[in-house]
């Protein structure tokens, strides 16, 4: 990898070095140019669960909650869960990095617990928040530290018990502005009066919730006045990437562009407790590079990420050729992909989503042009 290089996006230039954005004045070991292509900072997930990415959507919705779909998919669904169980640990979390990483994800949020892997020379930044399922699935959340920011599933469901629980929430003093509740789909309109007067934040995943439910959050709840963070979840419930999310959330009309933006971005930087990138020197160095503009963006569109200053995902055909030959090539969707040469072996559980996982180059190539 090179120590220092310049980026040259169509709407700004920036230079990398040691991990940081730095001042672009000065010589560089690579230039890389992409004159029909934006640079911003690299997207903010705020909920997956990394390790179960490989399984593919399970179960026969709609459910009226959370727990009936975990007891029909453990039901009904025994051998495809035991074939994902099998997959190593870390291949399982390095599919839900490399998930991320191809659509221009540099930040997540696993909603588990947390990995030593994730101080392994992993891929992309995980933020470390203690976390609780919903009530209904763990039971009491003794272990959260309302002083102290966490992560919760909230009325994940339709019915009167997934309702219940931003009261029972609230009446445990744990409601407020250290939550961040995942969900939400069956808050009552007592309930989402307490959640917004609470200052908690709301992590959006209306894929997972239109899949399970065939509804998502209320559209009082996720009006103006709350922090609405964007999510994925996992592929065992969500439609696919953060780019896919953002699509589906667009279609919705539920938030404008300039608050689903903020979804992936600034809102989400504050409402996780990060300094909100705005790319200049000394900044840590996570961005991407779109062809197309964010909301109207794929896989396709991805020709960057940068995540923590090393190069992780990009358009082959936008590399100098000895760079493209010191890495390797990957598919996810059918899009092909130079990816880190220092990471470790694209792990065989994308082939879900990646048919032919390591491609000779000129295939790849090809299919890109095709």
């Amino acid at each position: 990898m090179p120590e220092r290089f310049l980026i040259e996006a169509r709407n700004r230039t920036l230079a990398i070095e040691n991990g940081l954005i730095a001042d672009p004045a000065g010589r560089y070991d690579l230039v890389l140019r992409f004159p029909d292509a934006d640079l911003r900072a690299g997207l903010i997930n705020a909920h997956d669960h990394l390790h179960r990415n490989h399984y593919g959507r399970l179960g026969s919705p709609p459910y009226a909650n959370a727990r009936t779909w975990a007891d029909d998919v453990q039901a009904s669904h025994q051998h495809q869960i035991a074939a994902g169980r099998a997959v190593p640990r870390r291949e399982a979390l390095l599919a839900g990095a490399w998930k991320n990483l191809f659509a221009g994800v540099t930040t997540v949020v696993h909603h588990d617990r947390w990995e030593p892997d994730f101080e392994q020379g992993f891929p992309l930044r995980v933020l470390r928040i203690p976390h609780a399922d919903s009530s209904a699935l763990s039971g009491d959340p003794a272990h959260i530290d309302p002083r102290r920011r966490f992560c919760i599933h909230l009325a994940e469901g339709v019915d009167a018990a997934s309702a219940a629980e931003v009261h029972e929430l609230h009446a445990r003093d744990l409601l407020g502005p250290t939550c961040l509740a995942v969900h939400g789909v069956g808050m009552d309109e007592a309930g989402i009066a307490l959640f917004r007067a609470s200052g908690a934040a709301l992590a959006w995943c209306p894929s997972s919730n239109l899949f399970l439910f065939d509804r998502t959050a209320a559209p009082h709840l996720l009006a103006e006045g709350v922090d609405v963070l964007l999510g994925s979840d996992s592929l065992l419930s969500g439609a696919g990437d953060l780019l896919d999310e953002l699509r589906v959330a667009r279609t919705t009309g539920l938030l404008d562009d300039e608050r689903l933006e903020a979804a992936v971005g600034a809102v989400a930087a504050r409402a996780l407790g990060l300094i909100p990138a705005r790319l200049g020197p000394g900044e840590r160095a996570d961005l991407v590079v779109l062809s197309q503009p964010l909301l109207d963006a794929s896989v396709r569109a991805v020709e960057l990420v940068v995540a923590g200053g090393v190069p992780r995902v990009a358009a082959p055909d936008r590399l100098p050729r000895a760079w493209r030959d010191a890495g390797r090539l990957a598919r996810i969707g059918g899009i092909a992909r130079w990816i880190d040469p220092g990471a470790e072996k694209f792990p065989n559980s994308m082939n879900r989503l990646a048919p032919h996982p390591d491609l000779p180059l000129d295939d790849c190539l090809q299919a890109e042009r095709g």
